[in-house]
């Protein structure tokens, strides 16, 4: 039997194993509603020992706040009717399939507003595949701009061309991966092959879209380095030396420093992932279209991006709870909320939300010698921004005031806002489960599409941030491989290092011993 390292970490939603630890935020993720204000609760009942002791917090459930709803539904349009004012220039708030792709195809006098484009081309893919929406808007622009005729209006044509390829150049610069297949290609060259007569720069421009495609998806392909199986599980028959607890702080012993590095983890995920992501995380089947989703599985980044978060929360648990002696986990736990603070001002709220977690996990918590030699005041700051309470209210307006910031930055630095990503795919959850896809009438429901477009386009310009820290390889290689205990494994390291103190642990000690360390 053997000392069991790394597994157990699912690879998509946020970590549930260890509930009693996670729930601090994990939980509430689940059980608190979309994004409003909540009261604050003040129940203690669950708390492994008395605050003032210096414990992390584990709330209970009657601090979560109850599921909420996104307010009762607009007023439905009759049919052949189009609901409310327009929301954006010629756009409905509702309208048919139709409609709206016609809306997306452009003319020698029109050309679709950006904002329209990104949330049509973000939606749209809930009713009907990108390569088929594609085939269409090209077929459109044939029959709209006669392009089948062997005399092309050439006065026409070149008002009409550059049009076109500017809305291939905004697709294919959004969602590069709706291109991968060599029928859509064809589509492409197809379309700008029948305008390209009138003006071979419309051939010359595609050439070069064509390039930066292929470019783009080459990049994509190569994937982040969580990708690489680094989380394979890796054992030891004994428990490992003391001295692994060591490595991080040999390797990096500055919080600001290992902060930074983290910050550059985190960029680097958020760049392979797409928009549509988003949208293909909760799809359901459309009820206008056949019995088969629109598209098989390709939430790859994003689900990498929650790995790695999961990973975080249990690499902070490893280090804490390895070291032999209470002086040195104690030195560990005060590094960690140094690090979480220095990510607090950076703007990186996802690593902060892990190393908190993590410190939240039962394993830890439960260590009450070791709680007792910390200086926690620092740490219950950082547990009070990042509280679940009132729908993680502190964060969010701690979020707001790092998105002003960015909005108003006069360096690199103060661009940085990396969101709590399990809490913005809760609340991208909520607005897909709570508003119809269609209404009644069969009409496709764009105003709600607009509030997603709203959430995922304000992430979409965080992550294109570049990173204005300099990548240390060993630090990020170390964040990325070093082994983590699973769930088993830290609570053995846990009782190890502190006896249980009543029978429940006992006996889970008495068992893990057994299974894992082949004692008795």
């Amino acid at each position: 039997m053997q000392w069991l390292w790394g597994g157990g970490i699912p690879p998509w939603q946020p970590s549930q194993e260890v509930i009693t630890g996670l729930r601090w935020a994990q939980k509430s993720l689940w059980e608190a509603g979309p994004a409003q204000p909540g009261s604050r609760g003040t129940s203690r009942s669950k708390c492994p020992l008395p605050l003032q002791v210096g414990m992390p917090r584990t709330l209970s459930t009657s601090d979560m706040v109850p599921p909420g709803s996104l307010g009762p539904p607009h007023p439905e349009p009759t049919d052949g009717e189009q609901a409310g004012q327009p929301l954006l220039d010629g756009a409905p708030s509702s309208a048919s399939l139709d409609t709206l792709i016609e809306q997306l195809v452009p003319k020698a006098d029109y050309y679709p507003e950006k904002a329209y484009i990104f949330t049509f081309l973000l939606s749209s893919r809930l009713f009907i595949e990108p390569q088929e929406l594609l085939a269409r808007v090209c077929h459109l622009c044939i029959e709209q701009q006669q392009l089948d005729k062997p005399v092309l209006d050439k006065a026409q044509v070149r008002k009409f061309g550059p049009k076109l390829l500017q809305l291939l150049a905004e697709w294919t610069e959004t969602f590069p991966r709706d291109f991968q297949e060599e029928s859509t290609i064809s589509h492409l060259k197809d379309v700008v092959g029948r305008i390209a007569p009138c003006d071979e720069a419309y051939r010359k421009r595609m050439h070069q879209l064509l390039q930066a495609l292929h470019q783009k998806l080459a990049a994509l392909g190569q994937g982040p380095e969580s990708l690489l199986g680094t989380d394979k599980p890796i054992s030891y028959r004994n428990k490992p030396p003391a001295s692994i607890h060591r490595e991080l702080l040999s390797i990096c012993s500055d919080p600001y420093t290992l902060a930074q590095q983290l910050t550059h983890i985190e960029l680097e995920q958020l760049q392979h992932i797409g928009p549509e992501e988003f949208v293909q995380a909760f799809v359901n089947k459309d009820p206008l279209a056949s019995t088969k989703p629109c598209f098989s599985d390709k939430t790859n980044n994003l689900e990498a991006y929650v790995k790695w978060f999961n990973r975080l929360c249990y690499l902070v648990a490893t280090e804490i709870c390895m070291p032999s002696k209470k002086k040195q986990r104690a030195q560990v736990i005060e590094f960690f909320t140094d690090v979480a603070r220095e990510c607090f001002n950076i703007g990186n709220f996802n690593s902060l939300m892990a190393i908190i977690s993590g410190m939240n996990m039962s394993p830890v918590s439960r260590l009450k010698k070791t709680w007792a030699k910390v200086k926690t005041a620092k740490f219950f700051i950082l547990e009070h921004q990042m509280d679940p309470t009132g729908n993680f209210c502190n964060y969010r307006t701690a979020l707001r005031g790092a998105a002003h910031r960015s909005l108003t930055a006069h360096s690199s630095r103060e661009k940085i806002v990396i969101p709590f990503f399990s809490l913005l795919i809760k609340d991208i959850y909520f607005l897909n489960e709570g508003c119809a896809n269609r209404l009644p009438n069969g009409h496709v429901n764009f105003e709600k599409f607009l509030e997603l477009a709203k959430q995922v386009g304000e992430f979409i310009t965080w992550k294109q941030v570049e990173c204005p820290f300099e990548q240390d390889p060993s630090i990020t290689h170390y964040l990325h491989t070093a082994p983590i205990f699973s769930e088993d494994g830290l609570y053995l390291a846990s009782y190890e290092s502190e006896s249980p103190e009543n029978q429940t642990e006992k006996e889970r000690w008495k068992s893990l011993r057994s299974s894992i360390l082949g004692k008795t």
